[in-house]
């Protein structure tokens, strides 16, 4: 009889731990083994620079040279990938051992450094997976960000340079929720948009962004002898409060936001802990009017963020007609809210 029983479970931990170590470093030598290409191959094309034609030789030929023995990683569309991640990243001792090959490549998809600098940061931040990254990037969550914060507080927040001070520095509008499969041509009721939230929590905790665990569902509290129910109460540690989302399929209206208001009066005074932070409310709404919310609550609150949900991924061509109609309103207000 073994005298320590987590013997075999502290072993297969080690032997895990090693092989994911392992599988890290070779990945990691094989992105600087790309890197090293790419630049052999712009050094290349820079002795030839006044031949137009001579880069797309230099690629044909290498992978005529290279592909019979190396096989289809050398083919001319990888070996211009591995051109563009020299010229994207042209300091090798920048490169980042916690990222891999393949989500180097959802990077060079990218079209401004901002963006690179923010995606990276998550994805350091989070141990996003390949997948992860390429669902954030796809949802453009960069410019959804940017519809309710300035690029540089929004920067600073991925980078950790700065604590998130306000709900909308983390909290998106719109919220993309394209992986509860829901048709948005459907009807459906709240409860249905609720279960189908519980079903994919971890996809709905990384839609919500960093900090946030999931605490109650259909929460009852009890006021003077009446009975209410709060659809859905996280906590997010990095705000230090209560995050209480309330659902509805319908156009917001102020009686929503009332309602809301009252929960998030409750929590702040019977269930917050003097060392919490003032809770905050989200109401996640299939539409919105702005000014209804703006006129129903009082100027300059923090806690109470109206969120338009969406059932498909938008476009980005979408997100920065909104980001820029945003910016247009901000300056016509001669840049004060």
């Amino acid at each position: 009889m073994l005298s320590d029983q987590t013997l075999i479970s502290d072993i297969k931990a080690i032997i895990s731990k090693s092989r994911d170590d392992a599988i890290r470093v070779v990945d990691h030598q094989r992105t600087l083994m790309y890197w090293h290409i790419g630049k052999r191959i712009f050094e290349e094309e820079q002795q030839g620079k006044d031949r137009a034609d001579y880069g797309k030789y230099i690629i044909k030929y290498l992978s005529e040279e290279l592909q019979p023995e190396f096989g289809s990683g050398f083919s001319a569309r990888q070996l211009n990938w591995y051109r563009q991640f020299y010229r994207t990243f042209p300091i090798v001792s920048t490169l980042w051992t916690q990222l891999s090959w393949s989500q180097y490549k959802l990077l060079l998809s990218l079209n401004s450094e901002e963006q690179r600098e923010f995606y990276v940061a998550e994805t350091i931040k989070n141990n996003w997976t390949v997948r992860q990254l390429e669902r954030q990037i796809n949802t453009s969550l960069y410019e959804r960000l940017l519809l309710s914060n300035d690029k540089e507080s929004v920067l600073a927040v991925a980078k950790r340079e700065k604590m998130p001070s306000d709900a909308k520095e983390i909290i998106k509008d719109p919220m993309v929720l394209e992986f509860l499969g829901l048709k948005r041509e459907s009807a459906y009721y709240e409860k249905d948009l609720e279960g189908a939230i519980i079903t994919h929590l971890q996809e709905f905790l990384l839609e919500l962004g960093n900090g946030f665990s999931f605490v109650a569902r259909q929460k009852r509290i009890h006021i003077e002898g009446d009975e209410f129910f709060v659809d859905l109460v996280f906590y997010n540690r990095l705000l230090q409060s209560f995050v209480i989302i309330e659902i509805k399929t319908h156009k917001l209206t102020h009686q929503d936001i009332g309602q809301l208001q009252m929960y998030v009066n409750y929590y702040d005074r019977i269930e917050k802990l003097p060392h919490e932070h003032p809770t905050i409310g989200i109401l996640l709404c299939a539409s919105k009017n702005d000014a209804v919310v703006k006129f129903t609550l009082p100027e300059e609150q923090k806690q109470i963020v109206a969120s338009q949900y969406e059932l498909y991924l938008p476009t980005e061509k979408q997100l920065l007609d909104e980001l820029n109609k945003e910016l247009d309103s901000y300056v016509s207000k001669g840049g004060v809210e």
